[in-house]
């Protein structure tokens, strides 16, 4: 019997049938989970967030409303407040 990683529930797999890289579904959580080793068989939690994690890096780098880069503005407004 396979336990699911994420809840820990128990998944109805014969462990002679199944091959590595293969995809399966807790029951239970409804996670994604794929083989990543037979005998004994251990299972991976696919991150359905992995992708989103790209994109935010990608976000640090994008410039600013006015063109500038992300977090300069700051300055600038505590440079124009110091010269009043």
């Amino acid at each position: 019997m396979i336990r699911c990683p994420e809840c820990s529930a128990e998944i109805d797999v014969d462990e002679d049938e199944v091959e590595e890289g293969e995809i399966l579904s807790c029951p239970e959580c409804e996670s994604e989970l794929e083989v990543s080793q037979i005998h004994p068989v251990h299972l991976n939690v696919i991150s359905e967030d992995g992708d989103d994690d790209d994109d935010e890096e990608d976000d640090e780098d994008e410039p600013g409303e006015n063109g500038d880069a992300p977090g300069e503005d700051e300055d600038e407004e505590d440079e124009e407040e110091d010269e009043e």
